[in-house]
């Protein structure tokens, strides 16, 4: 008796979901995400507000994505689009009007108790292998953040509080102080 046949889907079967329903592909599998708690969304709003500003004071090129917004990392691959929490993207001829076409220079995660493994894991592997220069991890239910930096083809990792104030590799002065968003819990 053979196994029976697991479905690949495609980024044609993503983008056939209804509006309502949040879902990343990832390696022809699709992976249904629940709605995110307060915390979570207030982790985003400050974040995505944080990083706005400073590209907007800095007159600067890159755009802030919040989720949801589709990231298809690989140009030639049909079977992966993720939905980052946040997505940074400083070239811009990566943009579509469906999302994102290439690999983002900084992606935020926010982990939730159902993604944690999915997040710390699976995702990180993902992102390096895209080309990712910079993933964070931020774990509202801890108080930490884990920094990946792309240097030389490997991320180099830094594990922070909710008390530190962390630099951001790709950019020479932003510094994002989380004592003000995890001190309001």
């Amino acid at each position: 008796m053979e196994p029976a046949e697991l479905k690949i889907y495609t980024e044609e079967d993503y983008y056939s979901l209804s509006e309502n329903i949040r879902a990343e592909l990832i390696d022809g599998q699709i992976y249904y995400m629940s709605a995110p708690s307060r915390m979570h969304q207030e982790i985003l709003m400050f974040l995505s507000k944080t990083i706005a500003n400073y590209i907007d004071a800095k007159a600067g090129s890159c755009k802030v994505y919040p989720a949801p917004f589709a990231v298809k990392l690989f140009k030639d691959n049909d079977k992966t689009v993720v939905e980052p929490d946040i997505s940074v993207i400083c070239d811009l001829r990566k943009l579509t009007d469906r999302g994102c076409t290439g690999a983002p220079d900084w992606i935020i995660e926010i982990v939730s108790p159902s993604t944690s493994s999915h997040d710390y894991i699976r995702k990180l592997n993902l992102y390096a292998d895209a080309g990712v220069r910079e993933y964070w991890i931020v774990n509202p239910m801890n108080q930490s953040v884990y920094v990946y930096f792309l240097a030389e083809d490997k991320f180099r990792t830094s594990a922070y509080t909710g008390k530190d104030k962390i630099k951001v590799n790709i950019y020479d002065d932003l510094y994002i102080d989380f004592s003000a968003v995890f001190i309001s819990q």
